[in-house]
């Protein structure tokens, strides 16, 4: 950490996670947080967010957490039924992930974030919605719901490439999605990333979003620590060693445990502004896409615009260029479209 420490940015958000941070205990959390106040240079105000799953954790844990200056957390429920989690092979149960919420309230926290996954296989809307509405019943701050995603090597890919189970179809997850927006914006939630909602209210002074991972979506610089964990500190990007072993050994040596690096050129950042400001609600800021890249975005992609636009794809104002919900469940092929094309 001290070697990591020597930089000059000021930061605004720790967050704790990335596996399963929660089964290190909690006196090991207040450790990683007072040192990390003690090497950085960290807004006393900061977002501070652990990661925790339900089954490795207590009431005492939580207040623990709470007394060490944790100040929000994020919850991986991934579902409220028993066969879903079987099937996503989590070591959780319905019960546990009950009372992880409720241990929380207990302990103080009034910023908590809950995951879940959808798109399982033969998943249809009510089983959906059940999540939905056993997630609301709680009042979260916030929600993350992604898709579930195919990865090579896995036993879910194995399970499909043998024909065992079938994912929904592109239509149903166009249509799983839809109820997932609507849903959550009928009860109060804002939509505002691909994946993400924040609760608001009119006694909040504003919704509540991670502050921490809006800014991945912003592009702005960032420092991780630990074996795999990738930094940013502009136009640089490297990331640390996979091994545990390796890490260590490096660390031992004096020297900081980066694996590999890479210097983003000017097309990779114009390709990456373009794919995140997708992924937001609010599209890509075209003032600031000019300014940093002195590109005239709604002229230089007029025809791709047009296009998608009578497609009911894509929303455009005088300010920023948005992808419609209907837009954002083809995000990928969308945003390659734009970066396939040249560009100044």
């Amino acid at each position: 950490m001290g070697m990591a420490g020597r930089t000059t940015l000021t930061f605004d958000t720790l967050y704790i996670g990335g596996g399963t941070p929660s089964v290190l205990g909690a006196a090991a959390i207040e450790h990683i947080i007072a040192a990390a106040f003690i090497h950085f240079d960290i807004r006393p105000e900061a977002e501070v967010t652990v990661e925790v799953n339900p089954a490795t954790v207590s009431l005492e844990d939580f207040r623990r957490y709470h007394q060490s200056g944790v100040n929000r957390l994020n919850i991986g429920i991934q579902s409220f039924q028993e066969e879903n989690l079987l099937f996503l092979g989590r070591i959780h149960s319905r019960e546990e992930a009950l009372s992880s919420i409720d241990w929380a309230r207990q302990a103080g926290f009034d910023n908590i974030g809950l995951d879940l996954i959808y798109g399982l296989p033969e998943q249809d809307e009510s089983c959906w919605l059940y999540d939905l509405d056993q997630a609301v019943q709680f009042n979260p701050e916030h929600l993350s719901c992604y898709i579930l995603t195919r990865e090579s090597g896995t036993p879910l890919d194995r399970e499909l490439m043998a024909g065992r189970i079938r994912l929904p179809t592109d239509e149903n997850l166009r249509k799983l999605f839809k109820t997932t927006v609507d849903h959550l914006t009928n009860h109060g939630y804002l939509h505002y990333e691909v994946s993400n909602f924040a609760r608001q209210a009119e006694y909040d002074s504003e919704p509540w979003v991670s502050r921490h991972n809006s800014k991945y979506w912003s592009h702005a610089p960032y420092i991780g620590l630990g074996p795999s964990a990738h930094s940013y500190p502009e136009p640089e990007r490297h990331w640390n060693h996979h091994s545990i072993e390796k890490y260590l050994q490096d660390i031992r040596h004096g020297k900081l445990p980066i694996a590999e690096k890479e210097k983003l050129t000017r097309e990779q950042i114009i390709m990456e502004a373009i794919y995140l400001g997708f992924r937001t609600t609010h599209g890509i800021d075209l003032a600031d896409f000019e300014r940093r890249f002195e590109i005239d975005f709604s002229k230089t992609f007029r025809e791709t615009i047009e296009e998608y636009k009578r497609n009911k794809l894509l929303k455009v104002t005088k300010t920023h260029c948005a992808l419609t919900t209907k837009g954002m469940v083809m995000l990928d092929s969308i945003t390659a479209e734009f970066t396939s094309q040249d560009w100044p």
